[in-house]
């Protein structure tokens, strides 16, 4: 016993040695081991692909720290924040979001992929463009400013990860969608709440009817689009196919994986995941918790095997900072956003097929 002890603890001590020593030749297989930089990569690293070294609990905060830069020359993937809470129908704070997801995902950085082993980001160039700016005391300019903001990035011919901020936000992120690759797109809706209740003021900021707007106006077409995860009552899901909480209880993931690829085929989609999927034992931090649904592990195990999907972008919205306990909501998302970066990287490396971009 001793012996094993003695041999366990010089092996944590070889990889920690490792870790921090960027001449070992060893393959302990942390990203960016070989670096010679030390902290605050967000801000030094000069290239875009490439890890370095990180004390978790410090150093300035970009998500996975990734490139915090608005260059976009050379960039697969750009993720930005969108600090929106002005459509909220029930807790405000998810202007809080971006910053708490970029907070929870620096451990996530520090290691390689689970349970691949990728140095996830030697094949992918992931940048942190930083969040959208807009006025927040003139609400009707809002949604073109994040429009624009969304346009500015993906003109570029690069794939855009956006944290969230509130649901409506979905609204003119595809508006930008669509001007880029046209209309209808369709749309892989992870939620509680469907989003499609109806709203005759067509400028109005909710985040419970932006969908119902996006059906109308032909952004998305409902007969290629899914609903994941929904435990709230609507008259009228507007011919969006729904898998509600208790059927992804009562079925397999793989039997709801089928569903979603039969419902979307091979159309240009965009996927929204709105943490309160999320039953709110596992995630409490968002403005309008719905209990019964889907857990941490369930929503990863189903976002892993969505990888044969042709995305044209993704969004992660509704964290609240504020309402979350040891930050058990932030880490979810982040770590989705992390997945959803796995799934663009096999893309790229293993579906030749796939353009960042369209490009």
């Amino acid at each position: 016993m001793l012996k094993l002890t003695n041999s366990r603890f010089f092996s944590l001590a070889f990889r920690l040695a490792c870790r921090f020593n960027s001449t070992t030749t060893s393959s302990s297989g942390f990203p960016g081991e070989n670096s010679d930089l030390r902290g605050d990569g967000a801000i030094r690293r000069t290239e875009l692909y490439g890890s370095t070294i990180e004390q978790t609990y410090s150093g300035v905060l970009s998500f996975l720290r990734r490139n915090y830069t608005r260059n976009l020359k050379g960039v697969d993937v750009a993720v930005t924040g969108i600090p929106l809470d002005l459509a909220t129908t029930y807790r405000p704070g998810t202007r809080f979001g971006p910053k708490g997801i970029r907070e929870a995902s620096v451990q996530l950085a520090e290691l390689k992929t689970y349970p691949g082993g990728l140095d996830l980001f030697e094949d992918l160039a992931v940048i942190d463009y930083g969040d959208c700016w807009f006025d927040p005391g003139q609400p009707k300019t809002v949604p073109i400013a994040i429009e624009n903001h969304a346009k500015k990035i993906i003109d570029q011919n690069v794939f855009l990860l956006s944290l969230g901020g509130d649901h409506y936000m979905s609204y003119p992120l595809l508006k930008a969608h669509v001007a880029r690759y046209g209309k209808p797109l369709s749309l892989i809706q992870f939620d509680a709440h469907c989003d499609t209740w109806p709203d005759t003021y067509p400028d109005s900021l909710n985040h419970g009817t932006m969908f119902y707007h996006a059906v109308k106006e032909g952004l998305i077409d409902p007969k290629t689009s899914i609903q994941v995860g929904i435990r709230t009552y609507n008259d009228d899901f507007m011919g969006v196919k729904v898998l509600d909480a208790d059927w992804v209880h009562r079925h397999t993931t793989e039997e709801l994986v089928e569903e979603i690829r039969n419902r979307v085929g091979d159309t240009r989609t965009y996927l929204t995941f709105d943490i309160d999927c999320l039953d709110p034992a596992f995630a409490p931090g968002t403005g309008t918790p719905v209990c019964g649904g889907l857990s941490t592990a369930q929503a990863i195990a189903i976002i892993r095997q969505l990888g044969s999907i042709n995305y044209v972008g993704m969004d992660i919205v509704e964290v609240s900072p504020q309402y979350d306990h040891a930050n058990i909501t932030a880490l979810a998302a982040a770590t989705l956003g992390h997945e959803f970066l796995i799934l663009l990287r096999n893309k790229k490396m293993v579906d030749k097929s796939f353009l960042f971009g369209n490009r």
